[in-house]
């Protein structure tokens, strides 16, 4: 049943279940089942065995241990530590207390987040998770609710990185281009150039920055996100409580904190970016073979080790000054415990995603998509929105936005240069925007997953309160390559997208 309409069934009621019950570990789970029986077509003992096998590969296949996987899992501890750390010693408690004499209202809390993920732009995973740290108590002291900074964090990240060439996705984007333009003998473009060129047609990723800035400062709430922001002024409660564990939440574990300073927030953070980006440098410079070209070494880079050594060195800084605190403080063993803790639930969630992608890798959905967009008879001029459409819901279905890079770029190549070699850009654009848009709708994606995680707001709660704006962001990315096809004029298509997304804006604002 694999490349066939078969292979859709595990993610279609995966996500059916997610949205209907809201509990995301169930539904993983059940989904995972559902997979393996479909690929072992009904044997209980084979299925039993397939699942043993995806846990077990996560952390070791190919006679070597995954390390990249294994790099993250610990990171994500470390974080945890970090943070707990950093509240315990009282640090977060006089960073909130600055945050309020300096920002003084909550659209100056809401910019804090939107204007730090564009800034911190290397790397989609340390955005997610290193904006969170630095803007949470900000947020938290002006009553913005955990869901709304993680739709800052997850709207603001990927559709950086995803037009950045200073960038590890700009990067690996940059080089598979590359590889494209060589293979279907395009020669009017270098690989650095093209992606440039791509920048403009990628509307969903432009439309979410404009609509995250539309949001803070149009009082943009809709739908779920209305419901979690009223909650938040009212009652000061900046999560529901009913909806199960909050990753990496500690306010209200550490009934005595230490009377630490700002500086027991910043420096620990301070040296986690500078850790992580120091050690990306490092690895992509060892792996690019001494090369010191910007774009060698981020295509190098080795993104989750890099995140181990700038979280090891964290929790290292935050211990020590933890420890030159006063006596009247946690015992250290609980902290450390405390903060390990917290980020269980993450843990549980990316591993299950991680098993539920391989169960889809198995099946060939993304190729049974991808023969869809071949065998159709489309008018070239509606290619990048066919593009986009596909790649979007291939995205949605696998979580994963590099694998539908790695999919539908090749593809998305190999049409433009048979059908119009005009389109290439375009048609590359789309399936980067396509794939972004189903990241932010998918609750099985592991940038989604950490931008909750790094926000401290419930996973399915962001997935729900962040959908409406994707879609919107995509509506008016449709209309944009709808409008590409008519005039071929990607300024004036790009205009035409971010008008509908200031209208729908202005549109709600006043409404409300």
């Amino acid at each position: 049943m694999e490349g066939t309409i078969y292979s859709l069934i595990p993610a279609i009621i995966m996500l059916v279940l997610v949205l209907l019950t809201r509990k995301v570990l169930v539904s993983l789970g059940i989904g995972i089942i559902v997979g393996a029986f479909i690929i072992h077509e009904g044997q209980v003992g084979g299925s039993l065995k397939e699942i043993w096998s995806i846990f077990y590969e996560i952390f070791y296949a190919d006679g070597g241990w995954q390390k990249g996987n294994i790099y993250m899992l610990v990171f994500l501890l470390l974080l945890g530590v970090t943070t707990s750390f950093m509240t315990a010693s009282g640090g977060s408690k006089a960073f909130g207390e600055w945050a309020m004499n300096k920002v003084h209202s909550r659209t100056g809390a809401q910019a804090v987040p939107a204007f730090l993920g564009i800034i911190i732009f290397i790397d989609d995973y340390f955005n997610s998770l290193a904006v969170g740290q630095i803007a949470r108590p900000v947020t938290d002291r002006h009553k913005v609710s955990r869901a709304k900074l993680a739709y800052f964090i997850d709207s603001t990240s990927a559709p950086v990185t995803v037009i950045s060439p200073i960038s590890s996705w700009g990067a690996y984007i940059i080089g598979t281009i590359g590889t494209i333009l060589a293979t279907n003998s395009i020669t009017d473009y270098q690989a650095f150039e093209a992606f440039v060129g791509m920048i403009p047609y990628n509307f969903y990723a432009l439309a979410c920055l404009v609509l995250v800035f539309c949001v803070v400062y149009l009082k943009m709430d809709i739908g779920p996100m209305k419901v979690h922001e009223q909650r938040a002024i009212q009652t000061g409660e900046l999560y529901d409580e009913k909806n199960g564990d909050i990753p990496g939440d500690l306010s209200s574990t550490f009934k005595k904190e230490a009377k630490g300073g700002m500086a027991d927030l910043l420096v620990p953070i301070l040296t986690l970016v500078i850790g992580t980006v120091t050690a990306m440098i490092v690895t992509g410079i060892q792996e690019s073979g001494t090369s010191y070209d910007v774009l060698d070494i981020f295509s190098n880079t080795n993104v989750n080790l890099s995140l181990f050594i700038g979280g090891v060195l964290a929790v290292a800084v935050a211990w020590i000054l933890y420890g030159i605190k006063a006596k009247d403080k946690p015992n250290s063993i609980h902290v450390v415990l405390e903060g390990l803790k917290s980020m269980m639930p993450a843990i549980y969630i990316l591993i299950l995603a991680w098993m539920i992608g391989s169960v889809i890798d198995t099946l060939a959905t993304g190729q049974y998509l991808a023969e869809l967009v071949t065998a159709s008879a489309i008018k070239p001029d509606y290619l990048p929105l066919l593009l986009f459409v596909v790649a979007g819901f291939m995205a949605f279905a696998t979580g994963t936005s590099w694998g539908t890079f790695g999919i539908m770029l090749p593809i998305a190549g190999e049409l433009a240069a048979v059908t119009d070699v005009s389109l290439v850009l375009p048609a590359l654009s789309a399936v980067l925007a396509g794939s972004v848009f189903g990241d932010h709708c998918s609750p099985i994606s592991d940038t989604t997953i950490l931008s909750s995680t790094g926000a401290g707001a419930n996973h399915i709660d962001h997935v729900l309160t962040q959908l409406p704006y994707a879609l919107i962001g995509a509506a008016a990315s449709i209309i944009g390559y709808l409008c590409f096809a008519w005039t071929g004029a990607v300024v004036v298509s790009l205009a035409v997208a971010i008008l509908v997304i200031m209208i729908v804006a202005l549109f709600i604002h006043r409404k409300a």
